[in-house]
């Protein structure tokens, strides 16, 4: 079986994967499709440590092939997005509705494949970047076989993750002002998921001025070249007093402090960025008497189960975009170009052709 791993600080497309059976619980995916998102990189890079080999890749749609014992939820054929949330699904967390607080949905390693003989762990409690990949039931959320393969492997991750932060976390209502910064994957389902709110207006940061045409079609109302203008100048001018909430889409320190400093009174930071492991953050302490509020945010604070049905709905109706998230699609032997590309600000989001169906 085909699929990319890293190990030894290479990164490699490799033939010789092998893939257990699904253990009672799971079910196995053919991966049609895979969205490649910066988390995967951060991997490669040592912003986020994990062990190797690892079978890269958490943004994935595809077929149910196989069940495990005992499920009942779906049937070989379904079309499935993958979410990297393994959440136990009985706890108290995920009983209120909150599976992203759940105990049993991060920290856990699995290793499903082999390769050379040798164990391969799966990023992310998934594991896509192969051709097919064994997760638990509940991971897998059934879709319409009407959305495409390529826009469904975006639900997973970088949609869920943008659109609920909006959504589920900072609530944005009717009105309310917001600043984006970094346009990427992550920062247009930010955008997105203000204009659905009726967020007014929604100001977007980046210092790559070929995202501002993205910005703009996918609903911000302004745009800063932050490698020309200065950003606190520039969202002073359209929200003289700040705005009511900041997504910092980046994960730099500067820009989660400037995120938290032109918040407006009763403002709201969400950080959704990931720097490396071990990163502070400074900011002023007197600034949060004004009813300031920082946010952390996983995974949009997601429901998988509700939200993804609710955007392929928003989809087919027209008013979620994702067939534009799409910027090219590559091959899996085209890695590398994929990764150069996203690191140059090329991509919206990158889509790996895994397999066909």
């Amino acid at each position: 079986m085909k699929g990319i791993i890293y190990h030894d600080g290479k990164l490699e497309v490799v033939d010789s994967l092998e893939l257990r059976d699904p253990r009672p619980g799971e079910v196995q995916v053919q991966i049609v499709r895979a969205g490649l998102c910066h988390s995967d990189v951060s991997v490669i890079d040592g912003t986020i440590p994990f062990p190797t080999p690892v079978v890269l890749g958490h943004e994935g749609a595809g077929v149910i092939t196989a069940l495990g014992d005992g499920v009942k939820s779906l049937e070989v054929g379904d079309h499935v997005v993958l979410s990297t949330l393994s959440n136990c699904g009985v706890c108290d967390a995920c009983d209120s509705g909150r599976p992203t607080h759940c105990r049993e949905s991060i920290g856990k390693l699995s290793a499903p494949f082999t390769v050379a003989g040798e164990r391969a762990f799966q990023f992310a409690n998934t594991g896509v970047f192969a051709e097919s990949t064994n997760v638990k039931a509940g991971q897998a959320v059934k879709i319409d076989k009407r959305v495409p393969f390529e826009v469904a492997s975006l639900l997973g991750c970088g949609v869920i993750t943008g659109v609920g932060a909006v959504f589920n976390r900072a609530k944005v209502s009717h009105g309310e002002s917001a600043l984006v910064i970094g346009v990427g994957g992550i920062g247009l389902n930010v955008i997105q998921g203000l204009a659905l709110s009726d967020a007014l207006p929604i100001i977007a940061v980046d210092t790559n001025p070929k995202k501002e045409q993205l910005a703009l079609e996918f609903g911000a109302t302004h745009f800063v070249n932050a490698s020309e203008t200065d950003t606190a100048e520039a969202v002073k001018a359209i929200c003289p007093n700040g705005v009511d909430y900041s997504f910092e889409c980046v994960g730099h320190p500067a820009l989660i402090r400037q995120s938290i400093d032109l918040l407006d009174w009763g403002g709201t930071c969400v950080i959704l960025g990931v720097p490396k492991l071990g990163t502070e953050a400074s900011f002023m302490v007197n600034s949060l008497y004004n009813d300031k509020t920082i946010m952390g945010c996983r995974y949009g604070a997601g429901r998988p189960h509700k939200d993804i049905p609710l955007f392929v709905s928003l989809y087919l109706a027209g008013r979620l975009k994702l067939d534009q998230l799409v910027t090219k699609t590559y091959p899996l032997d085209q890695i590398d170009a994929a990764l150069s590309e996203l690191h140059d600000g090329e991509l919206a989001r990158g889509v790996l052709t895994v397999t066909e169906v």
